[in-house]
């Protein structure tokens, strides 16, 4: 059933309400309007009189402006009377209630309000006085725009709050470690070594003393660690890794802790931070073990969408079957054997720090991209069923223990979209109170939600079985449920400890416990989370981690460094109470000197002393006390003067905005006009600090302003009345005379605002110079096109006599029985016999030059063999062509040969270079050139002829043999010398050489210089393509074109090519590789120009398929080395500590050989060590790993 459709509202009642008065001042014409008397008072620029001229300003009385009462001048407050017993009586009238009668009245005033007096000369209201009535706002706009500098008591340190740092991507961690109390009081007892005791203070670890004494007694709630980042000669200005930094730090601080005598300092790091993990490998034949073991700093997790963070855990230390053509060399063995790679962690440190990887890299962009993937991360974690034994050989997993429990301490934010900036924030867990703070820079906040959302065990169980996340990774062991039966109803139970139950089939039930004080959060920015190990010990004073913070006591020096950042902190607060002491006075003298002004400066009538000023002006005035001072210094201010001097300068802007060009007031600008009182503007002009711009008197009104508007009005008054005229006696009567028109100009003229009209002109006559050649021709006589004019009837010249005689005096209308143009008649019939001509002639040149026409400008040269040609430019035979077609269009005049010689007189090209032979020349026999030579005049001629000639070793081939020598230098320049160029990418089959044809396969017994090529894997570059475990996921196109267009610049990279390519063929950047001239091009940011690749060049593409062993991450999921040092440390303290997290080449167990990596710092790539650029995005590896 259809909606039912709404009633209609009612109209609005029409006329006034009961009670609303009538002004008389509505029922009144345009008497007092501006230019009311328009036409009807004056109909010529001589009878316009001053009082015309005060009224386009809304000057004179007659524009009925009223006179508005200051509404902030100071009143007396008057007593309300009580109404009286005849006042009472007066409610009723006739028996008729005050509320029904309509009263007319005159006497009372028209509303005072913003809108309606804006335009209002006479009121001075609501121009910004408001903001100098609240005495209190207006001190603190004040204060703020006397720019006194930062408060310095607003820094002071608030209680409840821990102190801030200051650095983005050091901020988090600093806040991180400063809460670590174990790792706060190592800090604290390092000293300095007998040969460093003078250099100590600007050593990394003194400036951490002194950033955690200022975190702890500082008297500010924010400190900025400015000489910790220059002992660290970091840039302040670069954003960097956080991730990068903790681990760089870290190794720097474990390499100063080393130093010290204290043996708990020397392992501060190691026992604290550091962890051991196991590689390796089982024999399924021999059972034999090949294992190596690392420490890490940190656990690498991959991203997946929606995914816990125990299941990631998991995916880590996933075990991988080496099978088939993947199988381990066991050295016990002797040969290839299925074997199991796993991955097991030994003993986890106090300090658990898991990153994140955030950052991955795009292989079909070439670029780094940040992974929204949102991940689940608990309060508290256990770790005991990831950590094994020594006893547990390749499986993975021990016995539950207690030191394994974790409790969530910090989690670090990457807010923004991009790998390349964004801003670094920390929630950290405060020991002391118990609570979560947000730290953003110099903003802290209290949270109770960590990363974006909290959820419960049910919205978990949800999540997980939406994505398939928890499928995959149910089981620590791997074993991956099968998919034949489907998943049973879920379940949840709330008990004490909450068990959720997910992805339950016939063979198994999965179940986690979520932990009884355990939350869950998800966050879509987290980079790192940091967990601490839950001590069930109660506090003693072995144990500092639980320790009292404020029992921790900074060194002496440290604390000497605070007390003077304090002292300096109070004597800044002293001075900045004296300034503004100072500008609160200053701002009291100010606001009673401008209320002084603003509250006298009406003017009640028209006969009392004014000035007419800008309301932009007047405006300016009363805010420009409130603007900063670098805003209204004037130039010729003395750059001495302070900034509190300059505050006290009070402008007014220059009236320009109510003045015309010739220095009066402009009427089209009376909405900018003020009328003020000139006692007033006496007084405000006379204060030394107040500039004021140029004023003028109410009777300054522009009379040749006025004069030019006024002409303007009147013809938009008279203009529709003359159209109206003429539209009634234009129409011509059947066998009536008339007169010629143009069109154009009759539908412009008729329109109520002719776009041809020019101002103070009027508008262009019927004859004029752009409607003339509608009516008549060049020989002024009656043209042969009607369809640009129409006839009018010869009343109107006649009748019509303001049309003619006022407008148009000049204009000569053209009578309808006029007889055309003989002239123009005589020309048409002389044309039709041309064209005839013409036409014969182009297909007699057409039959003469067969051949040039039908094969020139496509290349076929079969026929041109052991055949005298000539060479020509190309754009001689495109323009014949098309004069063939029309033979009335204009016929080529030459052969300009001159583009195919150089400077030199020698040819620009060379003949036997294919590449050369493009779309600018062309070739033809040389008996059509001399038929061309006798039609055209002709340049040089290029004579070639094709033979078989021997060249010096013997080999009879097929060449052009010209007269005119090649230029070799000059023929560069021309193949250099463009904007944009096409050039052909050669596709390589396996068995092509490269640099060869494409025709000639590798393999063939004999090549053309008579080199013998052996049929074995080729090497190209730095990489054999034999021999390579291929990939799986990029699926090979079966049906490929061998060769492509593309159009190149000379700024484009090789980058920039491969991504084209990959669009064009379908084949991804990592498979390609590009040779040019024989040489592989491995450096992705090589241009086109620094390559010197010519015009109509040829690339060769050879596609390999993805080596599967240098991916950055396995197909199961597990991360490899990640880049240990970007480029942006390159240069700081913290580069030197590079070795200590790099990849060291070792032994295992069984005496098999590791090969160290150097990792590239743009895609993460695991490159030999050897290598100067990446091998997959060409990115410079110079400085990586040194």
């Amino acid at each position: 059933m259809p909606p039912k459709r709404k009633r209609r509202a009612s109209p609005a009642p029409k006329g006034l309400a009961a009670g609303e008065q009538l002004k008389r001042a509505k029922l009144a014409g345009s008497e007092s309007s501006a230019w009311g008397w328009v036409d009807t008072e004056v109909s010529d620029s001589a009878q316009i009189t001053l009082e015309h001229r005060l009224m386009t300003c809304r000057l004179s009385r007659r524009n009925n402006k009223p006179f508005c009462g200051n509404k902030y001048a100071s009143k007396p407050d008057k007593p309300n009377p009580a109404p009286s017993t005849e006042e009472s009586k007066a409610n009723v009238a006739n028996g008729e209630l005050v509320n029904d009668i309509i009263v007319v009245s005159d006497d009372e005033p028209p509303p005072c309000n913003k809108k309606v007096c804006k335009n209002n000369p006479n009121c001075l209201n609501f121009l910004g006085q408001e903001k100098w009535e609240n005495e209190e706002e207006a001190r603190a706009q004040f204060l703020k725009a006397s720019d006194l500098g930062f408060n310095p008591i607003l820094n002071a340190r608030d209680p409840e709050l821990p102190n801030l740092g200051a650095t983005c991507y050091a901020n988090a961690f600093l806040q991180v470690w400063f809460r670590d109390l174990a790792f706060r009081d190592g800090v604290y007892q390092c000293q300095p070594s007998s040969d460093a005791e003078n250099n100590f203070e600007d050593s990394p670890v003194f400036q951490l003393q002194v950033t955690f004494a200022a975190l702890q007694d500082s008297t500010q709630n924010v400190y900025n660690p400015e000489k910790f980042a220059e002992s660290l000669k970091l840039s302040t200005s670069e954003q960097q890794d956080a991730q990068e930094f903790s681990k760089l730090f870290m190794s720097h601080l474990d390499n100063e802790f080393q130093k010290q005598l204290t043996p708990s300092l020397r392992t501060l790091i190691s026992k604290q931070f550091q962890g051991q993990q196991v590689y390796g490998t089982l024999c399924h034949n021999c059972r034999n073990k090949s294992e190596r073991t690392s420490s890490f700093l940190e656990l690498e997790i991959n991203m997946e969408h929606n995914a816990r963070l125990e299941d990631r855990i998991a995916a880590l230390l996933q075990n991988e079957k080496l099978t088939g053509d993947n199988k381990y060399s066991c050295s016990n063995c002797a040969s290839l054997q299925d074997a199991t790679r796993y991955t097991e962690l030994r003993c986890l440190p106090p300090v658990l720090h898991f990153s994140l990887l955030r950052f991955v890299y795009d292989f079909a962009s070439m670029e780094r991209k940040k992974s929204k993937h949102n991940l689940l991360f608990p309060t508290v974690l256990d770790m005991s069923r990831f950590v094994s034994s020594t006893k547990s050989a390749g499986a993975v997993g021990g016995g539950e223990s207690t030191g394994n429990i974790y409790e969530l301490r910090g989690v670090l934010l990457h807010k923004g979209t991009s790998a390349h900036h964004g801003h670094y924030e920390a929630q950290v867990f405060d020991t002391a109170s118990k609570t979560w703070f947000q730290f953003d820079d110099e903003t802290v906040t209290k949270i109770d939600l960590l990363g974006e959302k909290r959820h419960s065990s049910k919205e978990l169980v949800d999540i997980l079985n939406g994505n398939g996340a928890a499928k995959k990774y149910v089981s620590f062991l791997g074993a991956n449920p099968p998919r034949a039966r489907p998943a049973k109803k879920r379940r949840i139970d709330d008990s004490d400890d909450e068990i959720a139950q997910y992805y339950m089939t016939g063979h198994e039930t999965r179940q986690f416990n979520f932990g009884q004080n355990s939350d869950i959060f998800s966050s879509k920015d987290s980079y790192m989370l940091i967990y601490a190990r839950k001590e069930e010990e109660p506090p003693t004073p072995n144990h500092p981690q639980n320790s009292d913070p404020t029992s921790l006591v900074p060194p002496q020096r440290a604390r000497d460094v605070v007390k003077g950042l304090n002292a300096k902190h109070d004597e800044d607060c002293d001075i900045y109470a004296r300034k503004e002491k100072h500008a609160k006075e200053r701002f009291a003298e100010l606001r009673d000197w401008m209320r002084s002004i603003y509250m006298h400066w009406h003017v009640d009538s028209v006969d009392k002393d004014s000035v007419i000023v800008s309301r932009q002006a007047l405006e300016g005035w009363l805010s420009r006390p409130f603007e900063k001072a670098k805003d209204k210094v004037k130039e010729n201010k003395s750059r001495s003067q302070s900034a509190t001097e300059v505050a006290e300068v009070v402008e007014v802007v220059p009236a320009s905005d109510i003045l015309c060009d010739h220095g009066g007031l402009h009427p089209n600008k009376a909405s900018n006009v003020k009328r003020m009182s000139k006692r007033a503007y006496e007084r405000l002009v006379a204060r030394e600090d107040c500039e004021i711009g140029p004023v003028r008197s109410p009777l300054d009104v522009c009379e040749i302003c006025v004069k030019e508007s006024f002409i303007e009005l009147l013809y938009q008054i008279e203009h529709p009345r003359l159209v109206t005229l003429f539209d009634e006696m234009w129409d011509v009567e059947q066998g009536e005379p008339g007169c010629w028109l143009s069109k154009a100009w009759l539908k412009d003229w008729r329109l109520q605002k002719p776009r041809m009209h020019v101002p103070l002109h009027g508008d262009p006559a019927p004859d004029s110079a752009e409607f003339r050649g509608h009516v008549r021709c060049e020989h002024d006589q009656l043209s042969l096109v009607s369809t640009a004019r129409r006839s009018i009837s010869s009343q109107v010249s006649i009748l019509s006599r303001p049309i003619q005689k006022n407008l148009f005096p000049q204009w000569l209308p053209v009578p309808t029985n006029e007889e055309l143009c003989a002239i123009c008649e005589a020309l048409i019939n002389t044309s039709k016999e041309d064209k005839r001509e013409l036409r014969k002639k182009a297909e007699d040149e057409k039959a003469r030059l067969r051949h040039m026409h039908d094969n020139a400008l496509i290349g076929n040269t079969l026929l041109l063999e052991n055949i005298p040609c000539a060479v020509l430019p190309a754009d001689f035979i495109r323009n014949w062509r098309k004069w063939l077609s029309r033979p009335t269009d204009a016929r080529p005049d030459k052969i300009d040969t001159s583009p195919l010689f150089c400077e030199h007189g020698n040819l620009v090209f060379d003949p036997n270079a294919s590449n050369d032979w493009d779309n600018s020349i062309a070739l033809i026999q040389m008996s059509e050139w001399r038929i061309l030579d006798g039609l055209y005049s002709c340049g040089s001629v290029v004579a070639v002829e094709k033979r078989i000639v021997e060249d010096p070793v013997g080999v009879f081939d097929s060449k052009f043999v010209h007269e005119p020598p090649v230029c070799h230098d000059c023929r560069l320049k021309r193949r250099l010398n463009y904007d944009l160029a096409d050039i052909t990418v050669r596709l390589l089959s396996a068995k092509s050489a490269v640099g060869g044809d494409t025709d000639v396969a590798v393999g063939a017994p004999q090549q053309r210089g008579g080199e013998n090529v052996k049929q074995e894997s080729v090497s190209l570059g730095s990489r054999t393509t034999a021999g390579t475990r291929q990939s799986k996921r990029i699926r090979q196109g079966r049906d490929r074109q061998e060769s492509t267009k593309l159009t190149v610049s000379k700024s484009m990279t090789v980058k920039d090519i491969k991504i084209e390519l990959q669009a064009a063929l379908k084949i991804p950047t990592i498979c390609q590789r590009l040779f040019y001239k024989g040489q592989e091009l491995e450096d992705n940011t090589v241009t086109v120009e620094s390559l010197g690749v010519l015009m109509n060049d040829t690339l060769e593409l050879r596609e390999e398929g993805e080596d599967e062993d240098n991916l950055a991450t396995s197909p199961d999921g597990r991360a490899r080395k990640r880049p240990k040092e970007e480029k942006g440390f390159g240069g700081t303290l913290l580069a030197t500590s590079a070795a200590y997290l790099s990849a060291d080449a070792g032994t295992s167990s069984e005496g098999e050989s590791h090969e160290a990596t150097k990792p590239c710092p743009t895609c993460t790539y695991s490159n030999p060590p050897e290598n100067l650029h990446c091998e997959i995005c060409g990115e410079s590896m110079d400085g990586v790993g040194e």
